[in-house]
């Protein structure tokens, strides 16, 4: 079968838009498919090995006045689609990532031309959905016409149901945890720590993008609390974005700066590395729809506390006492809740680790798509056949 993923991003770019297409590819060209992609070019640096050809598609331009009036609408949706026609001829599936011009006009070109399309959702396109008055919209569209669509989580579902996308064939298929993110006991938590260099006794860790929606400022607000009962205890931050010297000058201002390590943007390899180190990963985010990286916290073993986004709800109905839950936007109930679980600090407890593998693991992951592309396949040609 030849596979067609659409997708805004594609590693180096770490997106969760950026790595599922990357794994599908990869996983379905391992089973013998043929894999091709159409992507905007990665933002990151860097190229990455991927399972199949890409097109790349440039992006527009994104100033104030040409979003206001839609400047290059007319010539980017020319640019896509001839990029899109030969790709979508080619495809038995067509399987699009998140939204966008490139997503939504792919999703509607596959399905003028009977083609099966698998929509995956992310979260962005359903908590800030609205639909435009004065313009096409072209999302409402793509998301009726696309034959299944899949979302990142269960709330982010339910949440498309209450703003008006009710829809049939549409189902919850979680992301999936590689295998370097596997259970640390005690002893290679401290084999982790000496491998990075850390000598503190209390370790935090935060992986996400800087960015206001990951509420970073908070997490650093709550260290004076923290590091008032428990002084040795280190905050590391992995990851880049527009924050960075903000976050920094906050730390400063909050006289904690020497307890936090701001580690920029790292591999995954490194990422398991400081999950396994951690006593603790705190996700305090304003809005999540699944946050991948709280779940591979948990697969190395490492407890959470989050704030009550969607995201970490969920993970705590899932997870129960390993996921921990604070109020959003608050320094304190946050600082309270990490030193009290630095005055007992415990690994993941192993249900935690049977919910994981059941339903987190690339090959569970890998075959609920497998399910769902051969049930569109299906459909597609028995449609076909009724039609003729």
């Amino acid at each position: 079968m030849r596979i067609l993923h659409v997708t805004p991003h594609l590693p180096p770019d770490q997106a969760a838009n950026a790595l599922l297409p990357w794994q599908l590819g990869t996983w379905f060209a391992e089973q013998g498919h043929e894999i091709e992609y159409v992507a905007h070019p990665p933002l990151a640096r860097g190229r990455s090995s991927l399972a199949g050809p890409v097109t790349w598609v440039p992006r527009r331009a994104r100033g104030f006045i040409g979003r206001r009036l839609r400047l290059g609408l007319l010539p980017a949706l020319l640019t896509i689609r001839r990029a899109l026609a030969p790709c979508i001829a080619r495809a038995d599936l067509v399987h699009v990532h998140s939204n966008g011009l490139l997503a939504e006009l792919a999703v509607l070109l596959a399905r003028r031309r009977s083609k099966p399309v698998a929509l995956t959702l992310y979260g962005t396109e359903i908590w800030h959905y609205a639909p435009r008055r004065f313009v096409p919209d072209l999302f409402t569209r793509a998301y009726g016409a696309a034959t299944y669509v899949t979302f990142y989580s269960g709330r982010l579902m339910a949440r498309a149901q209450d703003v008006g996308l009710q829809r049939r064939n549409s189902g919850v298929v979680y992301p999936p945890v590689g295998a370097e993110f596997s259970p640390r006991d005690a002893n290679a938590q401290m084999a982790a720590r000496q491998t990075l260099g850390i000598t503190s006794r209390h370790v935090l860790l935060n992986v996400k993008r800087l960015h206001p929606l990951a509420g970073q400022r908070f997490l650093i607000e709550a260290m004076n609390e923290i590091i008032r009962t428990h002084p040795d205890t280190r905050l590391v931050i992995c990851g880049t974005g527009p924050l960075l010297d903000e976050l920094k000058e906050v730390a400063r201002a909050a006289g904690v700066e020497r307890h936090v390590t701001f580690t920029g943007l790292v591999d995954n390899a490194t990422v398991a590395r400081y999950c396994a180190a951690a006593d603790l990963f705190v996700l305090p985010s304003l809005l999540e729809a699944l946050p991948t990286v709280a779940v591979e916290a948990l697969a190395s073993g490492t407890p959470v506390v989050s704030s009550d986004n969607p995201g970490g709800l969920e993970l705590h109905e899932m997870f129960g006492p390993d996921v921990a839950i604070v109020p959003s936007r608050q320094p304190l109930p946050l600082a309270r809740a990490i030193a009290d679980f630095l005055q007992h600090p415990r690994r993941t407890f192993h249900g935690t680790q049977d919910t994981i593998e059941r339903t987190f693991r690339p090959t569970a992951v890998a075959e609920q798509y497998k399910e769902i592309y051969r049930v569109i396949t299906g459909d597609i040609r028995q449609s076909i056949v009724d039609s003729r």
